[in-house]
């Protein structure tokens, strides 16, 4: 799957995002601070101005800074609390709505996707803030996730030359079976460490190919992305490499919704499919 492209358009970038994110939130770039200038954040942080570039365009689109000729750009957003959407309906990332989702007492996340490759990444982020007292800990976590069923023939990601190649499918189960484990241990070793008081990691599967992924926050609010299909290289291992169609999720643009009808109805659909359709992992 195309949950972390290569070169400086995509691992560099998210490497720079949850570097000036992570100093934001740790107050390095406190609300009101200047930014450097983008050609030492460039040499401080070893990539492109253009990576730069795109980044702080990236921070400025989901609220966290403000960027006016001539005078930089500035943090807007108040360190280890997520801003508000001045809409009911505002541009997002992942990493974002996480935050928001940790910052609560209580967080209950419901999501559909096709694998927990991003959730584990940004999950292990806020596990490793509050592990190392950076941030305040939930008192609880309650997760319900989505995943297409095991056995499910799915469209992508795919050979392009040979559709029917099963390395595809083995290898995205061996990436979402890494991918999930991590993200129950990670939440575990919360629990046990008496960090967070109650933890519940529930997974079941649903025979659906998702086009798209929903996370649901305090069955108030709503992050929803698709899933748009790329033509990319895959390695299979060190030596052999596949012309593949897959997806792109990780850094894919998201769209946030506050309290609404259209949450809801995501709510009301999330569990419907939990419900009549799904099954316990494992017995599919």
């Amino acid at each position: 799957m195309g949950e972390a492209r290569t070169g400086d358009g995509g691992r560099e970038f998210q490497r720079v995002l949850a570097a000036l994110r992570e100093s934001i939130l740790d107050g390095t770039y406190g609300f009101g601070r200047v930014l450097p200038p983008q050609r030492e954040l460039a040499e401080r942080l070893g990539v492109s101005r253009d990576t730069v570039q795109r980044v702080l365009a990236e921070l400025r689109d989901a609220g966290w800074i403000e960027t006016r000729q001539g005078s930089g750009s500035r943090v807007i957003r108040e360190s280890g609390q997520p801003p508000v959407p001045e809409s009911s309906m505002a541009a997002a990332d992942l990493g974002w709505f996480i935050d928001r989702a940790f910052a609560g007492r209580k967080v209950a996340l419901d999501v559909y996707t096709l694998t927990t490759e991003s959730l584990d990444a940004h999950v292990r982020e806020q596990a490793e803030r509050i592990v190392h007292g950076r941030s305040p800990a939930p008192a609880e976590i309650t997760l319900r996730v989505l995943l297409p069923s095991e056995g499910l023939e799915l469209p992508y990601p795919r050979s392009a030359r040979d559709p029917g190649d099963p390395r595809m499918r083995d290898r995205l189960h061996r990436i979402s079976d890494r991918h999930l484990g991590a993200l129950r241990m990670t939440l575990a070793e919360l629990a046990a460490n008496s960090l967070v008081a109650k933890v519940s990691v529930v997974v079941r599967r649903v025979p659906l190919t998702p086009a798209f992924k929903v996370y649901l926050l305090n069955r108030t609010e709503l992050l929803h992305s698709v899933y748009r299909v790329i033509p990319r290289r895959i390695m299979l291992n060190e030596t052999e490499q596949v012309d593949a169609l897959d997806v792109l999720g990780f850094g894919a643009q998201a769209t946030h919704f506050a309290k609404s009808p259209f949450v809801d109805a995501h709510q009301q659909w999330f569990d419907s499919l939990w419900e009549h359709l799904s099954v316990p992992e494992g017995k599919t």
